[in-house]
C-alpha cells in the first residue's frame, strides 16, 4: 500500500461502507486524493462520487478542467456532479466579501446540496500539510486568535448534517507530487494560483519559501504541529466556556454579573460563543467589536446598546445582556383596554395576565408582593383601564405624600428600557392605581371602613 493510503487509514476518517463525495478540481492535490480513495475502495467497501464546481472565472481553461474531471471519472467508473457558477457576478450581487471567501462558501453549498440529494454524509477535500501551513500564517497575519491559529481540522461537522474530512492534512505537497509522478497520473495546473496579488498565493510562493530558507526547511511540519496543539487546547477552553455560558443564561439573555466575574479571556470566548449561537455565525465581528461589547457590559452605563454587524444589537439592561435583530419601521406598541371588576385580562403585548376578584373585607388578605394589589371598591368611582406607560405618568405612592413619576419608579426598580414602554398600568380615569410588580397608589387602599375589596394578581408569561 502506498504511504498516502496508509496515512488516510491511520487517521480513521473513513469507516467500512462509507459513501463519500470527493471534491475534485482537477489539480494535483484533489486528483491524488481521488486515486488514494479509489485504491482503498475495495478494502473499505467505499462508494465514491465526484463533485466539481467551476467558478466561471478562467473561461475555456476552467471548462477544460471540467472536461478533464469528467474523463477521469469515466475512466474510474465513478459518478460525477458538475456545476458552473459566475462567481464575479455573485460577488457583485452580494456587494461585499472577498472572492476567495465567496468561492469557498459556494463550493461547500454545492457539496452539501449534492450530498443531500445523493444521500451522502461525508465530503472529502484535498487540503494538505502545506495548505495547513498557509492557513495558519494567513490567520496569524490577520490577527486571529487561538481558533484561527488552529487552522483546519481533519474532520469538521457542518450544521447542515454534513461531515467534511481532510485525509491528506498531514501529507506534504512534495509527497503528493511524488505519488502522481510514480503512478504517472495526469493533473491540471491552475494559472491563477500563481497570482501573488492574492494573500494565500503570496504566502505560499513568497513568504513560506523565504521562511524555510532563513529558519527551517521543515516549517510546514512545525506549523501543522502547532495548529494541532492549539486545536486541542481550544477544544478544552470551548468546553469550559460552554459550561460557564449555560450557568449564566437568563431566558434569551445572559446574567451580566456572572459574565463580568470571569477573566477577560473567558469573557471574550463566552461572548463570541453566545453571539455565534444567536446569529448563526461570527462574520463581520472583529477584535475591536468584542472589546466595545465587553466595555459596555463591564463598565458602561446601567443601560445601553451597541450595533452588531448584520443588523443586530447587543443590549445591556442592568444585570441582563441580550441580543436582538433589528427590524425596520418598527411601530411603537400602544394599547388600552377597559377593565371590569372580577374580570381577567391578557395583555398580549407584554405577556402579562391580570386577574381580579371581588371579595369581602373580612376575607381580604394582604398582598405578598407588588404583583398583587388590593383596593377598596367603594373608592373606585370611575372607569378602570389597563394601558401601557406614557411619558409624564405620575402616581401617589402608597404611604408617601405627593406624587412620583413612574419613570423614576422604573429607574429605581431597574426596569429595562425595552420593558418600560409596554408594561401595563392600571388606571382610574387619569389617576394611576397600580404598576404591577413595581408600585401601587395611595388611592383606594383597603382600611377599616372597607366593606368590599378588589383583589388583583398579575401573572407573567412569554408573549
Amino acid at each position: 500500500m502506498n504511504p498516502l493510503a496508509e496515512s488516510v487509514k491511520r487517521h480513521r476518517l473513513l469507516s467500512n461502507g462509507d459513501r463519500v463525495l470527493v471534491a475534485v478540481s482537477g489539480g494535483a492535490d484533489s486528483v491524488a486524493l481521488l486515486h488514494v480513495l479509489y485504491d482503498l475502495r475495495a478494502e473499505l467497501e467505499l462508494e465514491l462520487e465526484i463533485a466539481h464546481l467551476q467558478h466561471g472565472i478562467r473561461g475555456e481553461e476552467a471548462r477544460d478542467d471540467a472536461r478533464f474531471v469528467v474523463r477521469m471519472a469515466a475512466n474510474l467508473g465513478l459518478p460525477v456532479h458538475l456545476k458552473e457558477i459566475n462567481l464575479r457576478q455573485t460577488k457583485s450581487d452580494a456587494g461585499k466579501g472577498n472572492l476567495e471567501a465567496l468561492a469557498r462558501e459556494e463550493r461547500y453549498h454545492f457539496f452539501a446540496t449534492v450530498a443531500r440529494e445523493q444521500g451522502i454524509s461525508k465530503v472529502a477535500t484535498a487540503h494538505t500539510q502545506d495548505d495547513q501551513a498557509e492557513t495558519v500564517l494567513m490567520w496569524f497575519l490577520r490577527g486571529a486568535g487561538r481558533k484561527g491559529l488552529g487552522g483546519m481540522s481533519a474532520i469538521t461537522h457542518l450544521k447542515v448534517g454534513l461531515t467534511v474530512i481532510r485525509p491528506l492534512l498531514d501529507i506534504s505537497k512534495a509527497e503528493i507530487l511524488e505519488f502522481l509522478q510514480e503512478r504517472r497520473i495526469a493533473y491540471r495546473f491552475d494559472q491563477t494560483n500563481q497570482d501573488t496579488q492574492l494573500l494565500r498565493n503570496w504566502i505560499r510562493l513568497t513568504l513560506i519559501p523565504q521562511l524555510k530558507e532563513r529558519f527551517d526547511p521543515h516549517l510546514p511540519v512545525r506549523l501543522a504541529q502547532q495548529s494541532q496543539i492549539l486545536r486541542d487546547e481550544d477544544a478544552v477552553l470551548e468546553g469550559l466556556a460552554g459550561l460557564e455560558l449555560d450557568q449564566m443564561r437568563r431566558g434569551k439573555g445572559l446574567n451580566r454579573d456572572l459574565l463580568v466575574k470571569q477573566n477577560k479571556a473567558m469573557q471574550r470566548r463566552i461572548l463570541r460563543r453566545w453571539i455565534a449561537e444567536c446569529r448563526g455565525h461570527l462574520r463581520g465581528i472583529d477584535f475591536a467589536h468584542m472589546e466595545d461589547f465587553l466595555e459596555l457590559i463591564s463598565v458602561g452605563p446601567p443601560q445601553g446598546r451597541l450595533s452588531i454587524p448584520g443588523g443586530w444589537e447587543l443590549i445591556k439592561e442592568y444585570e441582563r445582556v441580550r441580543l436582538t435583530k433589528l427590524t425596520r419601521n418598527v411601530k411603537r406598541i400602544c394599547y388600552r383596554y377597559d377593565f371590569s371588576i372580577g374580570a381577567e385580562l391578557d395583555v398580549r403585548e407584554v405577556g402579562v395576565t391580570i386577574r381580579s376578584e371581588r371579595i369581602s373585607a373580612s376575607n381580604f388578605r394582604r398582598p405578598d408582593n407588588l404583583l398583587q394589589a388590593g383596593f377598596d371598591i367603594a373608592a373606585l368611582r370611575e372607569k378602570l383601564m389597563v394601558r401601557n406607560f406614557r411619558d409624564g405618568d405620575r402616581f401617589r405612592p402608597l404611604g408617601l405624600a405627593g406624587h412620583k413619576k413612574v419613570k423614576e419608579l422604573f429607574i429605581e426598580k431597574k426596569v429595562p428600557l425595552s420593558v418600560r414602554s409596554i408594561w401595563p398600568i392600571l388606571s382610574m380615569g387619569e389617576e394611576i392605581l397600580w404598576v404591577p410588580g413595581y408600585g401601587r397608589s395611595e388611592l383606594g387602599k383597603v382600611g377599616k371602613q372597607t366593606k368590599e375589596a378588589l383583589y388583583l394578581t398579575a401573572v407573567t408569561w412569554d408573549p
